[in-house]
């Protein structure tokens, strides 16, 4: 290969990755703005802690009081996830799509516009999934319910992380920090999410 075109090539590359990093951090900004005046984080935490130590415990009693315990905290992220979500809605729409592309391809909608998803569609079904969860519609056994609320908040997660920078490294991070596999997570939120969550990808 000349020399000329290699350096030609090395400098494409170059920018095409200046661009994407640059883009990515545009949406992490973005999404920080809308998350930083809510403790949305912090309750997920407490929740996922509080689960921990229920399913870790095998006195009946003792479960059932730390379940009754996590009430408050559940209600308050049902709460601050709704009015974040209402919040996110208010941003034009030109800066929430996200490509269903497995690798970070900035600007995708103009590329393949049917290969994009509305991030604000999608924090609105995972609100409901979550809210659902935490109200308990299902009238599922507190184990059951606490498997489910988890499922909602890690996909709700992995939407965020996808919505930053890909569908790749949304999955990649899943598997590392949860050791769960992406297609296990859509697989475990209740068939409502599930169905909404795979009818805006398919869209």
């Amino acid at each position: 290969m000349p020399l000329e075109l290699l350096v030609l090539l090395s400098m494409l590359v170059m920018g095409a990755w200046l661009h994407t990093s640059q883009w990515q951090q545009q949406r992490k900004i973005l999404l920080g703005r809308q998350l930083q005046p809510y403790q949305i984080e912090k309750a997920m935490e407490t929740l996922t802690e509080g689960t921990l130590r229920a399913l870790g415990e095998s006195d009946p009693e003792r479960q059932a009081s730390i379940w009754s315990m996590m009430a408050s905290t559940e209600a308050d992220l049902k709460s601050q996830f709704q009015n974040f979500v209402l919040r996110f809605a208010q941003l034009d729409g030109a800066s929430t799509q996200v490509s269903t592309w497995p690798l970070c391809i900035p600007f995708a909608e103009k590329i393949q516009p049917s290969a994009v998803f509305d991030m604000r569609k999608a924090l609105s079904i995972h609100s409901h999934g979550m809210a659902s969860a935490i109200d308990n519609t299902a009238q599922r056994s507190p184990k059951d319910k606490a498997f489910v609320l988890m499922a909602e908040m890690l996909l709700m997660q992995h939407t965020c992380h996808w919505f930053c920078k890909s569908k790749a490294v949304a999955s990649a991070r899943m598997l590392t920090r949860h050791q769960t596999r992406y297609e296990q997570l859509v697989a475990s939120v209740s068939p409502e999410t599930r169905q909404a969550y795979s009818a805006l990808l398919k869209h």
